[in-house]
């Protein structure tokens, strides 16, 4: 048999590349016979990057420093994919989480990280001479309205009296006045997100996405929210722009750079061929590591779900906890980890035996079947 394995990363505890071996490690215990195709997925978060490099055997990661989120030098890089008739001189790929990513913090700091890592990366990645950047923004530190980003690709941020403001998010207020001209600009830029909220606003990016980074006082978010609307009209750029919100407003800086948001699963599948891994295949493993309500709405698993139902392939799904109000209708089997290991610490402390594990009793409720 041939199977396909196309998992998101477990988030904080395994890859979307480690999971899709694991899984497929499990499965093979139990069919050893069985041709494996990996393709592991992500939507625009952390493991993006690694899921590109899988996919395309060929690519070739390009190291890079960049100033973190912490304000100090980080060692990362980015991923260039092989020349193909539109991108004539390769596509990059870059994840905002291994350059500016919340992850990469000890502590959280609401108020000075910034996006200008990221920024730098893609700096890096126009001096190679690429054709076009994919850039993955999940995972973000900050809530700077992606003003470090767009300072790294040569914008400046001024006060009243013309001074540079401070970077991340305590420099917002001040700035009176945004100098594009000497942005660098490029032609074709693809946006990986499963975000949809607005700059600002209820559902913008201080009140909804603030917290997680630290920015917890009501006051300061509304405070946060009016400069961000502040930034948007120097920036020409609609506030309301599904997808604004996303990484603390780097969604939004990248709109008003010229950038399409783009469903982060959907686009990454695209560009690893993820349709014709599945043509002929008889069943996909997919997961992540919360499979709740939210899980149908453009994340990995749905989308490979969907991607299988139309090429005629059943779906599996191996989760590290499913909710019990979760629609899992959509797949042939399930697993969860946690059930698995008997408690989700368990199942935390441990994600690539169980995942092991349940790629093995995938393949033998699969096999149980009759495929």
């Amino acid at each position: 048999m041939r199977i396909v394995f196309a998992p998101d990363s477990f988030k904080g505890s395994i890859t979307a590349a480690d999971a899709a071996a694991a899984l497929a490690a499990g499965w093979r215990d139990v069919d050893p016979g069985a041709e494996i195709v990996l393709r592991p997925m992500a939507d625009g978060g952390e493991g993006t990057v690694a899921a590109f490099a899988v996919a395309v055997p060929s690519a070739e990661r390009m190291p890079v420093s960049v100033e973190g989120p912490a304000g100090r030098p980080v060692e990362t890089s980015w991923l260039l994919l092989p020349a193909s008739d539109d991108a004539p001189r390769g596509t990059a790929v870059i994840d905002l989480a291994s350059t500016s990513g919340i992850e990469m913090l000890d502590e959280l700091r609401p108020w000075d990280a910034d996006s200008r890592g990221f920024g730098q990366a893609i700096a890096a990645a126009l001096d190679h001479g690429v054709s076009r950047l994919v850039l993955g923004i999940g995972s973000s530190a900050s809530t700077d309205g992606g003003t470090g980003m767009l300072r790294a690709l040569g914008a400046r941020f001024l006060d009243e009296l013309g001074d540079e403001v401070a970077p991340g998010t305590r420099g917002l207020p001040d700035i009176a006045h945004a100098d594009l001209s000497g942005m660098r600009r490029t032609s074709d830029v693809r946006v990986l997100t499963d975000v949809t909220n607005p700059l600002t606003g209820p559902r913008g990016a201080a009140a909804v996405f603030g917290p997680q980074k630290g920015l917890t006082d009501r006051g300061d978010q509304q405070r946060t929210d009016s400069a961000l609307a502040r930034l948007a009209t120097l920036l020409d750029l609609d506030a309301l722009t599904p997808g604004a919100g996303a990484a603390g407003g780097v969604g939004g800086a990248l709109v008003a750079w010229g950038a399409r948001l783009l469903p982060g699963a959907a686009e990454v599948a695209h560009l690893i061929g993820l349709a014709a891994a599945l043509a002929g295949a008889d069943a996909v493993v997919t997961g992540e590591g919360a499979y709740d309500g939210q899980s149908g709405d453009g994340k990995v698993p749905s989308h490979v779900a969907s991607s299988a139902s139309d090429a005629g392939v059943p779906a599996l799904l191996a989760a590290g906890r499913i909710d019990e109000h979760a629609d899992t209708g959509i797949f042939t089997s399930v697993v969860s980890l946690t059930e698995l290991a008997g408690s989700s610490a368990s199942a935390l402390s441990d994600p690539e035996r169980w995942l092991h594990a349940a790629g093995a009793d995938l393949a033998r409720g699969f096999a149980g079947r009759g495929r």
